[in-house]
């Protein structure tokens, strides 16, 4: 099986979890995106997220969630997305920048309007209580 592989941090709040839709599409996606050449997962998700988002991760309270395998949403049978999630905290005031049109704070009964993989993070996520 092919399989793109993405970094997304998952920030929590109010029960509600942080997603972020592209320009130009329609679902809803966990922050973040792909390492550059020769990065960390630290370097290329700190990037990513200030980009997308315009706040800076404070790179020593990173810690891993988790890694999550679901099928590529818009692409052919048998080609998945996976996504390794980090908790940080951040500074900063988030605001959709760069590609990003819109952020929203969902919980578990929004998880039709995510990725297959964000619905499989909000599951896991459910389980751990950590979502409505």
């Amino acid at each position: 099986m092919n399989h793109i592989d993405k970094l997304a941090w998952i920030l929590i709040e109010n029960n509600k979890l942080l997603c972020a839709k592209s320009k130009g599409k329609e679902t809803f996606y966990i922050p973040g995106g792909k390492r550059d050449e020769g990065e960390t997962d630290q370097q290329a998700l700190v990037r990513e997220i200030k980009e997308e988002l315009s706040v800076d991760l404070i790179p020593e309270t990173m810690r891993f969630a988790g890694s999550f395998l679901a099928q590529a949403d818009q692409r052919p049978d048998g080609t998945a997305v996976k996504i390794t999630c980090y908790f940080a905290d951040y500074t900063g005031t988030i605001a959709a920048n760069s590609e990003i049109e819109e952020v929203m704070w969902l919980n578990h009964k929004d998880k039709n309007i995510c990725s297959r993989v964000t619905s499989t993070i909000m599951d896991w996520l459910k389980l751990d209580l950590m979502i409505e």
